[in-house]
């Protein structure tokens, strides 16, 4: 059986979803026959970079566009001819994917150095697809620095890192660079449908708005963690799998959103009893109190800088829900003193103080109770 976020990996450049730039400039270099012979990819993880490096690697090597002129306009891999079925399925030998985690000192480079002069065995392009480029080291770095200089005509270096910074400046200034965004949790969440529909997975919205959520922008995780809550509970009668929001939760550790905002509420209205008799069934259903803790934080951040930056909505709608964003919005406006904001600064200030005590605490309930009954005593 094949993984969900390898069975639904894009295959073309137009499935790319909010990657659009990347998509169009490559489209068109496609177009023209202007592929460059040195690329970076960066950009957090799980985005599409590995993908899209791979749907180049089709892209150069796709038969069809040889052949058909009116097709090689559209900028895009025909997924039919030998070159693109066998790099769909691992089996290009002119396509060398490369892991830089283990495969990082010089010995690597310098087999890339000798191996990229030889021409191509079966295709149009040797492609060399790097991966987490940035954990290379440095004299592998000087190493790979004169390919890039002096590539040879039939070659494509494909450079994919999650940290750019990390990457010497003259490996960069070599290559074309192609930024990729963090993906909005509103396409995750679609796409989630639209997998558990064609899977024919029963889920609430709710279950996928908190695996689209818990995936940190990601795709790939997010495919991953619906692909692992499908197998949780089956129907007998009817065979149909069934998820809802207490699954989630109990797989991920992790509590949803609207528990999250329930806290904040008692919070901001100062509500110290129900907050810590809240947190004692949070801690009692065995959720994990760090990552809590951590939400808390970016809740409450959220909530202070949308009351003194209403602008910020429209950048916090690409990682929230319309209806999270509201509540957000509403607890915003609770705090309407001078004396609230300051409370709430003060709670945010001990919410951090605590997160760094509970990730080596063994009593990890206790940092985060001594910090909401400091804020609200």
């Amino acid at each position: 059986m094949i993984a969900i976020y390898r069975k639904y990996r894009p295959k073309n450049l137009s499935e790319m979803l909010g990657q659009e730039a990347v998509s169009e400039i490559i489209k068109n270099a496609a177009r023209l026959d202007r592929l460059s012979h040195a690329y970076l990819f960066y950009g957090p993880k799980g985005s599409g970079k590995t993908t899209t490096a791979r749907i180049l690697a089709k892209i150069a090597n796709c038969e069809k566009r040889q052949q058909d002129e009116k097709f090689k306009k559209l900028g895009e891999p025909c997924n039919q001819c030998r070159s693109c079925l066998e790099i769909d399925k691992g089996l290009a030998m002119d396509v060398i994917e490369i892991d830089a985690a283990s495969n990082r000192g010089i010995d690597e480079i310098r087999n890339l150095k000798e191996s990229i002069r030889v021409s191509p065995s079966s295709s149009f392009y040797k492609i060399y697809i790097i991966d987490e480029t940035h954990q290379l080291t440095k004299d592998a770095f000087n190493a790979l620095l004169k390919t890039l200089e002096e590539p040879p005509a039939h070659a494509i270096i494909i450079l994919v890192t999650t940290e750019i910074e990390k990457m010497p400046a003259t490996i960069v200034s070599r290559t074309q660079r192609f930024h990729f965004k963090r993906l909005p949790l509103k396409i995750i969440i679609e796409k989630l449908k639209s997998i558990a529909k064609e899977e024919k997975i029963k889920i609430s919205d709710k279950a996928i708005e908190l695996i689209a959520s818990s995936a940190g922008g990601s795709f790939r995780d997010a495919e991953s963690l619906l692909d692992q809550m499908a197998s949780f509970k089956i129907d007998e009668k009817s065979k149909t799998k069934t998820i809802d929001i207490e699954n989630v939760e109990k797989i991920l550790g992790q509590v949803a959103f609207i528990r999250t905002s329930e806290l904040a509420e008692f919070l901001i209205k100062n509500n110290l009893s129900a907050a810590l008799e809240f947190l004692s069934s949070i801690n009692e259903n065995g959720y994990n109190l760090v990552q809590f803790c951590y939400d808390l934080i970016h809740y409450f951040r959220k909530v202070l800088s949308l009351k003194f930056s209403p602008d910020l909505e429209k950048h916090f709608s690409r990682e929230m829900t319309d209806q999270e964003l509201n509540i957000i919005k509403k607890h915003s406006k609770l705090i309407d003193s001078s004396k609230e904001t300051e409370k709430i600064i003060k709670l945010i200030k001990s919410l951090i103080q605590a997160y760094t005590e509970m990730r080596y605490s063994p009593f990890t309930l206790v940092p985060l109770e001594v910090a909401i009954i400091e804020s609200l005593k």
